[in-house]
């Protein structure tokens, strides 16, 4: 039995590295993986032929609710920004803290954290504030590698942010752990690993540096705070609301709560907002992450059904717990940089199997590695974060210069992810807190 999944396996891995060779996009390849996984096992009789398609359309709707996670949160801040509040907030802040370098960093560092946290993906941050946020950055004397470098980094960290993380969502719905107690575990390091990276890369200014890639755009007539915090307010007002009163309260879900914040910023705009045009843009936009979360949950379902994936746990229940964190650090952002979320489903999930069961604390790790995760996103072959992160802040040196200029931060986001891992029992407070 061993033998023949190794086999599926082996084909698996193959048919990935030929759609790459081919220059097919992530998804693609991770689907080719998938239906040549499921054809091998159907040849050596699991799953049975007639079975691989119901597996495969199982496994497209595994993630729906996160996919409707998805395009609710980004269309609330796609709406934002088309109303002006985005830029608005951006000016203000240069204007407000003016020549006061450190306050005015850790402004921008939370209106970057702020897209990633709400829709879970770091490429929405980069597509929504990046530009003006590397305008800002620019204005400031910093050159440019050094801005891709900031942006990169604390993109990532908005994706690992709560309330909404990918990575933590998949672990959990494969572990049958539920998505709560993430607020304080992954908040708190994300803010502080956040202002690390903006000090120690954004305090210091660049020889002959530009003012940057061009002007902040002017928000529209009528723009102001109230109209940028109120849809805001509405959305976090919505989450509070079931756990102040949790008996008096429905429990709305995120994605409801993401639809009335919107709603709430189309009414207040201080400008008409095509809402159709908007949203037939923002699902084109999410179109590679939705395809990528359909995929994931296809390549899942097949693994688990051929038996691929109860061997991936095997190895890393009998892999030496020494060995296994030493390797962590390496292979976790590899693997995302090779199948972007497809890798919590293969490797993440097992590992919370085993980690759980030899007493570590399941949130906490899982809060720990999804501070990993996110350094994969700069990472080849995808190296989705870092090849935006270059283009919005209009850097045009080495791909691998940019990312040297992240080396410090990588490294101490890599040992406080490790920490929290091996002392996941004695962070469990931070769960509770949250709670």
């Amino acid at each position: 039995m061993t033998t023949e999944i190794l086999i599926i396996l082996a084909v698996m891995v193959a048919a990935y590295v030929a759609a790459k060779a081919a220059r097919l996009a992530v998804e693609i390849a991770m689907f080719a993986a998938a239906l040549a996984g499921g054809l091998a096992g159907s040849v050596l009789g699991t799953p049975p032929f007639g079975e691989l398609a119901r597996h495969l359309v199982e496994g497209s709707i595994t993630y729906l609710d996160v996919m409707l996670v998805f395009f609710t949160a980004t269309f609330f801040m796609a709406v934002v920004n088309e109303s002006g509040g985005v830029v608005y907030a951006v000016r203000a802040t240069l204007r407000v803290f003016g020549r006061r370098r450190v306050p005015a960093l850790l402004a921008l560092m939370v209106i970057v954290l702020i897209p990633g946290a709400l829709t879970g993906a770091g490429s929405v941050s980069l597509l929504v504030v990046g530009a003006p946020v590397a305008m800002a950055l620019g204005r400031m004397g910093l050159p440019p590698k050094r801005v891709a470098a900031i942006l990169f980094i604390v993109a990532g960290l908005s994706a690992a942010a709560p309330p909404v993380n990918i990575w933590a969502m998949i672990l959990c719905a494969g572990t049958a752990i539920p998505y709560v107690g993430f607020e304080f575990t992954l908040g708190i390091p994300v803010l502080i690993l956040g202002a690390f990276t903006v000090l120690v890369l954004g305090l210091r200014k660049g020889p002959g540096a530009a003012s940057g890639p061009g002007e902040l755009p002017e928000p529209p007539q009528g723009m102001t705070w109230w109209r940028v915090l109120v849809p805001f307010l509405v959305f976090f007002g919505l989450v509070a609301a079931y756990r102040v009163r949790p008996f008096a309260t429905p429990i709305f879900g995120l994605a409801l709560e993401f639809t009335l914040a919107a709603l709430a910023a189309i009414l207040i705009s201080p400008k008409r907002i095509a809402v159709a045009a908007l949203a037939r843009d923002t699902v084109k936009r999410l179109l590679p992450l939705l395809a990528t979360t359909v995929v994931v949950g296809m390549l899942q379902q097949i693994m688990t059904a051929t038996g691929v994936r109860g061997l991936v746990s095997f190895a890393a229940i009998s892999t030496p717990l020494v060995l296994l964190f030493l390797l962590l650090p390496v292979i976790i952002p590899f693997s995302e940089g090779v199948l972007t979320y497809g890798a919590a489903a293969i490797l993440g999930i097992p590992l919370i199997w085993f980690l759980d069961s030899i007493g570590f604390h399941a949130t906490v790790v899982i809060a720990g590695l999804s501070l990993l995760w996110p350094l994969g996103d700069g990472l080849p072959p995808t190296a989705l974060i870092g090849r935006l992160s270059a283009m919005v802040s209009g850097y045009q040196g080495p791909y691998r210069d940019f990312l040297k200029a992240a080396w410090l931060p990588w490294l101490v986001i890599t040992a406080a992810a490790m920490a929290m891992i091996l002392f996941s029992t004695k962070l469990a407070f931070l769960v509770k807190w949250s709670m």
